[in-house]
């Protein structure tokens, strides 16, 4: 099977191209350096296909979009170290000029712009078939939807271009959300019958993936200003089609879904942000290995190693993820494959340099266990008897704190290297499952909804626990449905809207999230500033381009 390769590097001439509609959004300059016909060719029009592909590389593995979706939520907040802490904390400089917000906002107006060009200049296009051309527009206009729905949820009203702009425009307005909503689901629709099952280019945008997006994008139009009375009917419906009409299927193993290498490229994988080894299209690469490893590296016994990851600690999960979201550990092995709880020694010797108080000193040699997490409390006598440290969640702080494994990145050539090369998996079918029971649920179709529920939750179970997983039409319940998806989508960029979409961003921040609690204001902190540079560059300013509300 073939990879579909993209990269900045592709991008370059037809960004260039396309920079007349970009800028019209956000500068004020027409910068061109390549003749129009360019993406009329067949080598350019590839060109301008793969470029909008890696403007998914700008959010997904990005410290930007999970800035944007992990942090500030009822499941993670801080760590001890890293930057933008603020938007855990929504303190006052969570503004128009944060950086995070101003950079998703430009890639994927880029990205919006280069898929109008693509869109717009396919009809012209020679030296390629037409049925190749039709499917190639079908997988632009699904990236330019999946843009414009991040854009609306983290922004609200935003501008809805949807031609490729040939001139330099200061001229910008704000579309009310159920005009893109109508946009995002049209570009959806008509982009489904012109794509295939399969693809020989792994990466490609299929029909399965669509069908996903849909689901996903009525689900939340459900309780957007954009609602419609059969929203949660068409979320049910594209969800179930995803996985009845299709190959997918969950893999036996819940660990093995994030296996890097070949591993990655599975079946239960509907669609993913491609990264690769070769640092010359990699760029800065699939980041997310770094933002949840605690500070192993300089405790007793350890020092910094490939397998154990380079600990950036810049996520920390929450009260409420350890001891409820994953309360039930007898049954359910999602806490023990997604966290590590040993660390063996890599750093042999004799250390004073403890965390636990329980011994003055431990000697361990290479392979030893220098840490563990039970992940519940010990007395300091258990923890005495022991001659390696224990880290008890008492003695959880933000540099010490369990370690999310799905995302580490071993392949890395040494210890130092930061551009990670494992896919980023944004589709995958539990949560197509999650997305049809919580679909089916909202219509009162409780028993039609907990199958689906269960087929997640035996996959998860320890081997002969199947049973015990299973869960009752009694005990399927809204708030069961937000932490059974924390269980099995715990890190990947998810939580920040499902908190929106639900209306309990505020509520559950303010409950579960003490880093966030004093700050976090209704009215306010549901939506992202507009970056300034918009509003600056907008003839008219502000009374044209209106800033979200309190910022």
């Amino acid at each position: 099977m073939k990879a579909l390769k993209y990269s900045k590097l592709l991008a370059v001439a037809v960004m260039l191209l396309a920079s007349q509609a970009c800028k019209s959004l956000l500068d004020e300059s027409v910068v061109s350096q390549v003749g129009a016909d360019y993406l009329t060719t067949a080598a350019g029009f590839d060109a301008g296909v793969k470029a909008v592909y890696s403007s998914l590389r700008d959010f997904y593995g990005r410290e930007n979009g999970m800035d944007l979706t992990v942090f500030g939520t009822d499941t993670y907040t801080m760590g001890s170290d890293g930057t933008y802490k603020f938007m855990n904390q929504y303190t006052t400089q969570l503004d128009s000029r944060t950086q995070p917000v101003i950079d998703v906002w430009n890639a994927f107006y880029v990205g919006i712009n280069t898929a109008n060009a693509v869109i717009d200049q396919a009809p012209n296009v020679t030296g390629l078939d037409d049925a190749t051309k039709k499917r190639r527009v079908a997988e632009v206009k699904f990236l330019r939807a999946h843009h414009y729905f991040v854009l609306v949820q983290q922004f609200g009203a935003v501008p809805l271009v949807l031609k490729q702009s040939t001139t330099a425009s200061k001229e910008a307005t704000r579309t009310p959300v159920p005009q893109v909503y109508a946009a995002i689901v049209s570009d959806l629709e008509s982009a489904l019958p012109d794509l295939t099952a399969t693809t020989p280019d792994y990466g490609r945008v299929t029909k399965g993936a669509c069908e996903h997006l849909l689901a996903r994008v009525y689900l939340t139009k459900a309780t957007s200003e954009a609602a419609a009375a059969d929203d949660y009917a068409k979320a049910a419906t594209y969800a179930q089609n995803v996985i009845k009409n299709y190959s997918y299927r969950l893999l036996p193993d819940f660990a093995s879904v994030f296996q890097q290498g070949s591993g990655e490229v599975n079946d239960e994988v509907i669609f993913a942000t491609q990264y690769t080894s070769d640092p010359t299209t990699n760029g800065v690469g699939n980041e997310t290995h770094l933002y949840y490893v605690m500070e192993y590296d300089v405790q007793a016994g350890m020092k910094r190693d490939i397998f154990y990851g380079r600990p950036f600690r810049r996520f920390r999960p929450t009260e409420y993820t350890l001891n409820t979201v994953f309360s039930n550990r007898t049954n359910d092995s999602r806490y023990q494959k997604s966290f590590r709880t040993v660390y063996l020694s890599n750093n042999p010797g004799t250390f004073t340099n403890l965390f636990d108080a329980s011994k003055t000193s431990i000697t361990v040699k290479a392979g030893d266990t220098a840490i563990y997490l039970p992940g519940v409390e010990w007395t300091l006598a258990q923890r005495a008897k022991k001659p390696y440290q224990v880290l008890v969640p008492s003695l959880y702080r933000p540099n010490l704190f369990p370690t999310l494994t799905k995302f580490l990145d071993p392949l890395r050539p040494d210890l130092q290297y930061q551009p990670g090369s494992r896919d980023f998996l944004m589709f995958r079918l539990a949560e197509t499952y999650l997305i049809a029971a919580e679909a089916l649920f909202k219509q009162g179709k409780t028993a039609e909804a907990l199958p689906f529920i269960n087929t997640v939750r035996r996959r998860a179970a320890f081997a002969g626990k199947e049973a015990a997983m299973e869960i009752t039409a009694s005990q399927l319940t809204m708030d069961f449905i937000m932490q059974e998806r924390e269980r099995e989508l715990l890190g990947e960029m998810f939580r920040w809207f499902d908190l929106k979409r639900w209306g309990i961003l505020i509520d559950r921040v303010k409950l579960y999230n003490p880093d966030a609690a004093p700050n976090i204001r209704a009215g306010k902190h549901e939506l992202r500033p507009i970056p300034q540079d918009q509003i600056d560059r907008t003839a008219g300013g502000i009374a044209s381009f209106p800033q979200n509300p309190g910022y």
